[in-house]
């Protein structure tokens, strides 16, 4: 394969597509279209625009807004420079935020809006390198608005020539971005991702996709929701810009369901909880709809869904499974499909263990939800489910170029050309990840078929060792568990200890719904977590467990951006709960 730069990527994207819709996004209620060419002119403008600032090749500038156009045009500013992006994501604090900026260097600091403006202040203090504020709304005293950013690039244009020498002077090794780990433990190190880092993993996920029987072209539609912070979701950027496809920017999860329905949108990248949760909002309207009708989709769902196991294995599903799965094709299913725009076609979930019950729902009802894998430091793609080529409970097959080999401990090491140069300033925690051989270690548990099919299994620094010596995985285990419409969220506890236990959050809204009294929520939650454990081990069972009124959040430290538990903060912050378990052993 051809070693490119993301510029000379979207340069042809350009030269093929000018004219084809780029971006949409909403302003005052109106949703407005850029196209490529008119992309490619604002980029142009706002590289011009940063160096008449003083970036230059190698430079750091700092992105902390949300997912919108300018978030790209900068992005892409900044390759053509040979600058690098180091993203911030828009929910973390100023104390973060002074974090990232100290530790890449940042000289120049682009926020969303006014908020992230306020806190991008605040950091400043604590941040020598940063010399300069743009806020993508209205200027303040001490910052440029992104308007006065492309002003000052229209009257300090680039000369004759001088431009595509610029863009040619960036190689395919050089650093493109700085994409910092969510910090599920310790402070986040920034991963230096270089231009063929992500050209080479685009190119070698879509020639995946293709052998799946599914093409990615400009006829697709992009729904942009994830932040473009996160490696996952700016791959699917890159995936787009790279096909001529459009990009949707959507304004949060409160406008989701309309957007969907309204720009009818092909592909989108999203993490396992927002599946649930439209899981959930597809079942709480069933239930809605009449006891007639919420009998005729339990039953054709579950039918549905007997048919894709069947299909699974390689079996012909049963004659009545197909028709009863037929009539809800008629009556039902087709009619939550157009709900959510009635056009995907690629449903892809990362970041996080998909549950297969969840990946099967959505297949029941005629949607094409498959699961991928990777990590920040591969830029992110390892292994996704190819096209219509998938295994539910897998996370696909190994892209083009990868290598995956299980190391004796179970720990799944990879190599190929969107490993990461290493972490910024940090030689030692690069020599920790990745070996002389060049092979990446990823820190998860899996199992690779004879096909070609890598499964998950858990996390290596997850692995609960009781007192006995046998090891636990807990996290699918917790996915078993929250089967349960009664169980938000439940925490694995066990090292050291004679029995696994637990710290449960419960669905306080179901129970009620369900009218059971507080003083029976107890019993309710462990006759939920009996009837999800029938396939475990005896040692892998919750012995015990408390329940804690809470709402696990970003904000309040117990998720990481990308929605993941953070178990450490979680232990910490119900310490007493937990040494009450512990006690009880």
């Amino acid at each position: 394969m051809t070693e490119q730069t993301l510029t000379q990527f979207f340069q042809k994207t350009v030269a093929a597509h000018g004219s084809a819709v780029a971006m949409r996004y909403r302003k005052e209620r109106e949703w407005h279209d850029i196209t490529y060419t008119e992309l490619a002119a604002k980029v142009e403008r706002v590289a011009a625009g940063l160096r008449s600032l003083g970036i230059v090749h190698g430079d750091r500038v700092a992105i902390y807004a949300e997912n919108q156009p300018e978030w790209v045009i900068t992005d892409l500013a900044c390759q053509a420079l040979g600058a690098i992006n180091t993203s911030i994501y828009p929910t973390l604090p100023p104390a973060q935020v002074a974090f990232i900026v100290n530790d890449s260097g940042a000289k120049i600091l682009i926020a969303g809006n006014a908020k992230l403006l306020a806190n991008a202040r605040v950091a400043q203090a604590e941040c020598s390198s940063l010399t300069q504020l743009v806020v993508m709304g209205e200027a303040g005293s001490d910052a440029m608005s992104f308007t006065q950013l492309l002003e000052r690039g229209q009257a300090n244009p680039f000369g004759p020539g001088e431009y595509a020498a610029t863009c040619q002077a960036v190689q395919p090794h050089d650093t493109a971005a700085l994409i910092y780990t969510s910090g599920t433990t310790g402070d986040p190190k920034g991963a230096m991702l270089t231009h063929n880092n992500f050209t080479s993993n685009v190119i070698n996920a879509l020639a995946l996709f293709s052998r799946g029987g599914v093409t990615v072209d400009s006829h697709d539609v992009f729904l942009s929701f994830l932040p473009l912070s996160h490696s996952f979701e700016r791959i699917g950027c890159y995936l787009s810009l790279g096909t001529g496809a459009a990009t949707a920017y959507s304004e949060g999860v409160k406008t989701l369901a309309e957007e969907m329905k309204t720009l009818q949108p092909t592909i989108m990248l999203c993490v396992p909880r927002l599946w649930e949760m439209m899981q959930e909002r597809v079942m709480s309207a069933a239930a809605k709809a009449g006891e007639v009708r919420f009998a005729i989709f339990t039953k054709s769902l579950e039918a549905a869904k007997e048919c894709i196991r069947a299909e699974q294995a390689g079996k012909s599903p049963g004659m009545a499974q197909s028709l009863q799965r037929a009539t809800g094709e008629k009556l039902v299913f087709h009619k939550i499909r157009e709900e959510f725009g009635g056009k995907f076609r690629l449903m892809v979930s990362g970041g996080a263990a998909l549950n297969p019950e969840t990946a099967l729902f959505w297949r029941a009802l005629g949607m094409n939800l498959l699961e991928g894998y990777g990590l920040t430091e591969t830029s992110p793609v390892i292994s996704i489910n190819p096209g219509h080529a998938v295994r539910l409970g897998t996370v696909g097959q190994v892209i083009n170029e990868g290598e995956v080999k299980i190391a004796p401990d179970g720990e799944i090491c990879y190599r190929g050309p969107n490993v990461m140069k290493g972490y910024w300033n940090n030689e030692q925690a690069t020599r920790d990840m990745i070996d002389d051989e060049g092979w990446l270690h990823t820190g998860d548990i899996g199992e690779l078929s004879a096909d070609g099919y890598l499964k998950i299994t858990d996390r290596k620094k997850d692995i609960i060792v009781l007192a006995n010596g046998k090891n636990v995985s807990p996290v699918p285990i917790e996915t078993k568990l929250k089967n349960s419409p009664f169980i938000t969220e439940v925490v694995l506890i066990g090292d050291k200890q004679n029995s696994i236990t637990a710290l449960v959050v419960p669905n306080l809204d179901k129970l009620r719904e369900a009218g059971i009294a507080e003083a029976d929520h107890k019993k309710k939650i462990k006759s939920e977590i009996d009837a999800n454990s029938t396939t475990l081990a005896d040692f892998e069972k919750v012995k015990k467990f408390t329940l804690i009124n809470a709402v696990f959040s970003i904000d309040s430290g117990e998720l990481t951006p990308t929605l993941k538990v953070k178990r450490k903060a979680v232990l910490k912050k119900w310490a007493k709960e937990v040494a009450e378990l512990r006690g009880d052993e």
